[in-house]
């Protein structure tokens, strides 16, 4: 039985039990063919072609995961071309049909994925909200009455739904990230440059990117790396110089109260303080930072003489062919007939002198963490109001492309009506791409929001992103060693970090020692226990502070594997069963902390 989300973690491990992608295709084939959004594909794959491809991948390697990426299905956007499928743009009289896969899609199908379908877009890969397309507006998976964001919309619906395993969008002003969030699943925008672009159709060429869709950052950086590479054949590529972040002490730069806009959406305004706390429970360092020069950046793409590239890429046909547009990408494309070499130039400078402001206030950050939108409409309210409502969705990403910045979007959870998620995202230095994603994955896996439709799907552990080796052991503390507790200086001391806050899995019982002062926790884990877990903390420390820790526990405590509430082991303090023969049992208070917070109580009675 396939699991809703066809996440790359759960098909290896699928594939490696025996399931074979001739039987994946035949699922696919009725998955699409079950689907409520009939607007999610332009062109699908034709069943037959499917079972080829299927066939051909086991007669290339016959061995269960022996590509990387065998037997992945992923669906494209149609503005990347797919040999003998034909690319639209999503404008029929556009249509062309290539004899040659994008460097991408080669890179991919190399790697074992196979193409189940070409996408719905915006129209021209112009707009955020997925409504301006001629084959119907994809819509969340989570109400149809909502946008699905765009213009990498089918793409993201195809993931989130469970019809591919990853899907290909582009990005140029937040189309591989706000469709992520609208949907329950990260986006992953390269840095400009590192991926190629030959075999897209350009909206904004100096800016354009191809990203990835997935249900887990993991997933998302292992195809990503896949398409990685210089191509002489895109003059827009780069050759990468990996950009480090910071081991400890990650540096996030939070919205200062000023330039707060989330246009009157409370639940989404609340989601984005709360992955900001959870940020901060990770060990982050919390800041705050002027957003002013990157808004004003952001103001460029559309109001500024960027706009003239969407012209350029599309102005022969839009001389032959005015009729064939979709009105909004039509006037939006005209509009860049205002625009002069004079513009353009004052615009470049313009966009200079706002790097520079923005580079100051890199000073003060190491990572920026804005949310992937203010907020979601309606189809029937974005149609009502096209352009300024589309312009909502790009506050916060209009910018990356112009500064050249990697960024990953991951869910935030949903709003107070359990009803619509919504996402934040990480953006890091231009080649931060593969430094960002570890501290992305963590903080994807402690907001829990489940993978796209489905909500309570857990991560899979298989997908997890490894940190950086910064040569420290990770280690669970429960109680007086706990942030503000009596013994914390023993972990901050020796340059210890906080990881994250976090919870033990539920079978964990908490109880006090007896005959120990200051009194002591035992912890101890009983199969078949079912709680909510104990509140602990895990933190990073030297090897050297480790190898003192478990030189100086005195029993009946020893350090042992902790199970957590995500399903990681990580080595922590344990007690002997023994010990705990008639000791008191604080398990319900939910933690060590709040067992001390009750003993001040009532000592205060007692004092009253």
């Amino acid at each position: 039985m396939l699991p809703i989300i066809l996440d790359i973690a759960s098909l290896k491990d699928a594939y490696a039990k025996g399931l074979s992608p001739l039987d994946l295709v035949e699922e696919i084939i009725l998955r699409i063919e079950a689907s409520d959004d009939p607007a999610i594909f332009i062109t699908k794959t034709p069943d037959e072609d499917l079972r080829a491809a299927a066939r051909d991948l086991l007669a290339r390697a016959p061995k269960a995961n022996s590509l990387p990426l065998w037997g992945m299905p992923f669906a494209v956007k149609d503005n990347i071309d797919v040999a003998d499928l034909p690319t639209t743009a999503a404008c029929p009289a556009f249509a062309y049909r290539p004899q040659q896969d994008a460097t991408v899609i080669a890179r991919l199908k190399a790697a074992g994925a196979i193409v189940i379908g070409k996408t719905n877009l915006d129209q021209f890969a112009t707009g955020l909200n997925g409504t301006r397309s001629p084959h119907g507006a994809p819509r969340s998976v989570f109400d149809k009455s909502y946008v699905s964001g765009g213009s990498s919309s089918g793409s993201a619906v195809a993931v989130a739904s469970g019809l591919a395993s990853f899907a290909l969008g582009t990005d140029t002003a937040g189309s591989g990230r706000v469709p992520a969030a609208f949907n329950n699943i990260v986006g992953i925008k390269p840095t400009p440059g590192l991926v190629p672009n030959v075999g897209v159709v350009p909206a904004c060429r100096s800016v354009d990117v191809v990203t990835v869709f997935s249900a887990t950052v993991g997933d998302g950086v292992e195809v990503r790396r896949v398409m990685d590479g210089y191509d002489p054949g895109d003059p827009f590529s780069r050759r990468a110089k990996p950009a480090a972040l910071p081991a400890a002490g990650l540096r996030i730069g939070v919205l200062e109260p000023g330039e707060r806009e989330f246009f009157g959406n409370a639940a989404f305004e609340a989601l984005y303080d709360a992955a900001v706390e959870k940020a901060k429970m990770l060990g982050a360092d919390i800041v705050y930072f002027d957003y002013a020069p990157f808004r004003q950046a952001a103001e460029l793409l559309y109001n500024g003489p960027w706009v003239a590239e969407r012209l350029a890429a599309v102005k022969h046909f839009l001389g032959t062919n005015t009729d064939d547009f979709d009105p909004t990408v039509r006037a939006i494309i005209e509009g860049a007939r205002r625009y002069d070499a004079v513009d353009a130039f004052e615009g470049l400078y313009g966009l200079e002198a706002l790097r520079q402001k923005a580079s100051a206030e890199w000073a003060k950050a190491d990572v920026l963490m804005l949310p992937t939108s203010p907020t979601t409409y309606t189809v029937e309210e974005m149609r009502a109001d096209p352009i300024a409502k589309n312009g909502h969705f790009g506050r916060y990403t209009n910018f990356a492309n112009l500064f050249g910045y990697a960024a990953i979007a991951i869910p935030a959870g949903f709003d107070v009506a359990d009803h619509l998620p919504a996402g934040v995202t990480l953006f890091g230095p231009a080649f931060s791409d593969d430094a960002l994603a570890p501290f992305a994955d963590m903080l994807h896996r402690a907001l829990q929001p489940g993978m796209g439709k489905d909500r309570k799907a857990a991560l899979p552990e298989a997908s997890k992103v490894a940190d950086t080796d910064d040569g420290l052991v990770p280690i669970v503390v429960v109680g007086a060693h706990l942030t503000g507790m009596p013994l914390n200086h023993e972990l901050t001391g020796p340059g210890g970090r906080l990881m994250k806050s976090c919870r033990t899995a539920g079978d964990y019982r908490l109880f006090v020692l007896p005959n120990t002062v200051p009194p002591k926790p035992g912890l101890l884990r009983e199969p078949g226990f079912e709680g909510a877990g104990l509140e602990v903390e895990v933190w990073k420390v030297t090897p050297e502070a480790f190898g003192r820790f478990v030189q100086n526990i005195p029993a009946p405590l020893g350090i042992g594997k902790v199970t957590l509430d995500d399903g990681s082991q990580i080595s922590g303090f344990l007690c002997e069963p023994y010990a705990l023969k008639g000791a008191l049992e604080v398990t319900g208070l939910g933690g060590w902390r709040a067992y001390i917070r009750s003993i001040k109580q009532e000592e205060r009675k007692s004092h009253a």
